[in-house]
């Protein structure tokens, strides 16, 4: 175990509206974020220690489905020091996936790129990662060696399950654990859906996204700890990791609030389990330069 005090934010966001348009941030719902956000600003918010860990490094995640967000993504990670990979997209219905996916790695910051996403969420599909065009752009992300970020609301796990049946030599991380409905306090059918895709040793999960699908205004740490518990249990902390969902995570308090939440939800944890949840699952995952 390393007692390395560093933290890392597995899973945040930037865009530059001047640059490049954000076209879901047209919902009336998200107009406090209707702006354009950058590294400096993360790095002026993100001002809360875990567990006694300052931000480090962090991965940055595609916003929307255009192969130039990713490009623009890649080119900034070789200049930002803050931002240790990138999750990209790429069409993975595409007969070139394999042509586009080489191109990205060997353009600008190329080496960044750790994994792809798909905006599944949205698909209505409810078979969507099982088409066999998905299948077969996912089989060219795993032949390049990356990973997979799941993308997925709580009614579409078992798109997620199915995946990590027939892909298990697919390196998986199901994004904002699988976005339960923490509002409503829809426990059931999320962790009996949790529990089987956590059977996938290939599978991970980030801890993110939770106080988004809470009430805004009012959530409390007794609404998130349920579902923290079930995170625990199914996976365990070495296959759990930490992130903000910055900036959409300010449409629920942001990033030192839900810092200081996940603060709270440790006590207890041993420090190789704290060391796991807050660097080590998303370094290893990711393949961060290992530190101390």
């Amino acid at each position: 175990m390393t007692s390395s005090p560093f933290l890392i934010d597995a899973h945040h966001h930037l865009w530059d509206l001047d640059r490049r348009p954000q076209p879901w941030l047209d919902d009336p719902t998200v107009a406090t974020i209707r702006r354009t956000f950058t590294p400096a600003d993360l790095r002026s918010t993100a001002t809360r220690p875990i567990a006694g860990r300052a931000l480090h490094s962090t991965v940055v995640v595609q916003c929307v489905p255009d192969v130039p967000e990713t490009e623009d993504l890649l080119a900034l990670a070789e200049q930002e020091p803050l931002i240790g990979a990138v999750v990209g997209w790429a069409d993975l219905t595409s007969p070139a996936i394999g042509d586009v996916l080489d191109r990205l790695l060997a353009g600008p910051g190329g080496s960044y790129l750790r994994s792809l996403r798909h905006l599944v969420q949205s698909e209505t599909d409810p078979g969507w990662l099982q088409r066999p065009d998905v299948e077969r752009g996912l089989a060219a992300v795993r032949g390049r060696g990356l990973g997979y970020d799941v993308l997925v609301r709580s009614h579409q796990l078992d798109q997620a399950i199915r995946l990590a049946e027939r892909f298990p030599d697919l390196p998986q991380v199901l994004n904002h654990a699988g976005k339960p409905s923490v509002a409503r306090g829809e426990l059931a059918d999320w962790e009996h859906q949790v529990r089987l895709l956590a059977r996938h040793p290939q599978v991970v999960c980030k801890v993110s996204g939770l106080i988004t699908e809470a009430e805004h205004d009012s959530w409390t740490t007794a609404d998130i700890r349920p579902f923290w518990d079930v995170l625990l249990a199914a996976f365990g902390p070495g296959r759990l990791m930490f992130g903000s969902d910055w900036p959409v995570a300010n449409l629920a308090g942001g990033w030192n609030r839900w810092a200081a939440t996940v603060d709270e939800l440790l006590d207890g944890c041993s420090e190789d389990e704290i060391h796991a949840l807050l660097a080590g699952t998303a370094g290893a995952f990711y393949r961060l330069p290992a530190r101390g």
